[in-house]
């Protein structure tokens, strides 16, 4: 099989695995609330990678600092999530999905600003579009035609999960580049659990699942899994194919999430919301080549 139809296939499978976490995120955040269903999905999450950590026989050796990067990261993702989750829990999954496609925009300016990287024209115009497609995705518009400015509800919390996700992005590379993307993933993960853990309890905040049913359990955590199953589809793909390919298909994630969430969840988008959605998704591709 050659290279390219190997990229594309791990792209491919990277694009679902996201999209579905993103789309059963939004599902059970409304159901038992975001704090659980984020942190059952990544402790399974956890599991899947350290499973495979096993099998590739994954070095745990890491330098101090970047063992303190791989803490900061993890806070960072776990933040982003966080209002991610909220974010799903109080408004529309699709609406909610495009705003977050801001994290690309994030991640490219703090690139910009922090680390001397540059844009080329079309991945400018791809921010461009992010922005325009966000906005017109996220913006009340019945509210509007009454002369009331209103943002659709739970996307202020998905523009803050964008926010903690263009940062995370950035320290991730960084991590991955000493260690590699597997110990990176294991760490980070691990530093995830942790941060929830300590934050469940500052804010007294249950994480128990005794009252809800065996078949929901059992999707949360394959939910991880999936999650997991992502990373490591396209983390695979970047050193054995064309980065050219996988990266642009993977990130077009929300074309997964939005489609689920119009055929299982009825979701309601006005045809301004529409063209939004579409142009932040063509965004997104533009900005990876």
């Amino acid at each position: 099989m050659s290279t390219t139809i190997i990229s594309i296939l791990l792209g491919i499978g990277g694009m679902f695995g996201w999209g579905i976490y993103d789309f059963l995120g939004g599902v059970f955040a409304k159901q038992i609330g975001s704090f659980k269903s984020l942190f059952w999905s990544q402790l399974a999450g956890l599991g899947s990678i350290f499973l495979l950590a096993i099998a590739f026989k994954s070095s745990t050796n890491i330098p101090v600092l970047t063992t303190i990067l791989s803490l900061i990261a993890a806070i960072l993702y776990s933040a982003g999530y966080l209002f991610f989750f909220k974010g799903f829990e109080m408004g529309n999954v699709s609406i909610i999905a495009a705003t977050m496609n801001l994290w690309a925009v994030f991640t490219m300016l703090f690139a910009f600003m922090f680390m001397g990287q540059r844009l080329s024209v079309l991945q400018t115009l791809g921010v461009s579009m992010i922005i325009f497609g966000a906005t017109l995705a996220s913006l009340n518009w019945s509210e509007i035609g009454n002369q009331r400015f209103q943002l659709s509800a739970g996307v202020k919390e998905s523009v803050f999960g964008a926010f903690f996700f263009g940062i995370f992005w950035n320290v991730s590379e960084i991590i991955s580049e000493k260690v590699g993307w597997l110990s990176t993933t294991l760490f980070i993960k691990f530093g995830i659990i942790l941060f929830l853990l300590i934050f469940s309890l500052l804010v007294k905040q249950g994480i128990g699942l005794t009252k809800i049913s065996a078949k929901t359990k059992y999707i949360i955590l394959l939910m991880g899994v999936i999650e997991t199953g992502a990373v490591a589809l396209v983390n695979y793909g970047l050193t054995i194919g064309d980065a050219i390919l996988i990266t642009p298909i993977a990130s077009a994630l929300s074309i997964v999430t939005i489609t689920l969430a119009i055929i299982f969840l009825k979701d309601k988008v006005t045809k301004l919301q529409g063209i939004g959605i579409v142009t932040a998704i063509v965004g997104i591709i533009l900005t990876a080549l």
